[in-house]
């Protein structure tokens, strides 16, 4: 499950216990009512930081869960259902009206990586923790919508295929050096107090939020058609030209600027 918390303008999700925080639909679903409940009181200045406790950030989607259905369809039926129901997840943190931080505080694997990766920033710990993708070593495809995130937050097509075609477990001093992750920190406690130092010196900034999250979604453009949201967030009220507004003072003149004598006109 997660609990959120809020201290200030800042909004705190935390993936609570010690397991592996896997995306079971209980948890897609706690997570998701979180961020409908962080939307609901977000105001500019507002900031999220998502985290968690024990040694898993998480480790992707609950493949126990979906073997449990005793067939492979059911399998496979179970593991599409959490992909589906994961998308909304995606497109909830994407069109969140206010800055994301990810605290990654253990591995974060498959769902797990995308999920760190739906965040404007991603910070880890460096003395425990990898990011990896295990799709290939398992024998699963990757989803359209992960595919297209990770083509938006990875651009190098080197470091995407030693992400996707390699499985390379990747520790945080080498996610920042090939550009996956921002920074990393000694111990989880100190990710989390930067993530926090980052959050408020963000919110300092007040940004409209619905600004904020129509030019983070345009930013991602390969992402915008796989998941159910308007590429298009934000309406302003006013146009352009009726937020421009003169001092009573100022006198705009339109008669022709006087040539000073003495000078050369070409």
């Amino acid at each position: 499950m997660c609990s959120l918390e809020k201290n200030g303008n800042i909004f705190i999700l935390t993936l609570t216990g010690d397991d592996e925080h896997r995306l079971h639909p209980t948890l897609i679903e706690s997570i998701q009512t979180a961020l409908k409940q962080v939307r609901k009181e977000a105001k500019p200045g507002s900031v999220l930081i998502t985290t968690a406790q024990g040694k898993f950030f998480s480790n992707g989607e609950d493949l126990k869960y979906a073997a449990a259905a005793g067939s492979a369809t059911g399998t496979y039926d179970r593991i599409r259902e959490m992909s589906d129901s994961f998308k909304f997840v995606v497109a909830d943190l994407l069109s969140l009206p206010m800055p994301t931080v990810a605290a990654v505080s253990g591995h974060a694997a498959a769902a797990g990586f995308i999920l760190a990766l739906s965040h404007d920033y991603v910070l880890m710990r460096k003395d425990k923790g990898i990011l990896y993708m295990s799709e290939l070593n398992i024998g699963l495809t990757l989803s359209d919508y992960f595919m297209a995130l990770l083509k938006s937050k990875i651009p190098s097509s080197s470091v995407r295929r030693h992400v996707l075609l390699q499985c390379v477990k990747i520790k945080a001093d080498k996610a920042v050096e090939m550009g996956i992750i921002d920074f990393a920190y000694d111990t989880a406690e100190e990710s989390q107090e930067a993530a926090l130092k980052l959050a408020v010196k963000l919110g300092f900034n007040k940004w409209n939020g619905g600004v904020y999250a129509d030019i983070r979604m345009n930013s991602i453009p390969e992402i915008l058609g796989l998941l159910p949201i308007s590429n298009r967030l934000y309406q302003p009220s006013l146009s352009f030209e009726n937020q421009i507004s003169f001092p009573a003072t100022t006198v705009i003149s339109k008669a022709p600027i006087p040539i000073p004598t003495g000078l050369e006109v070409c």
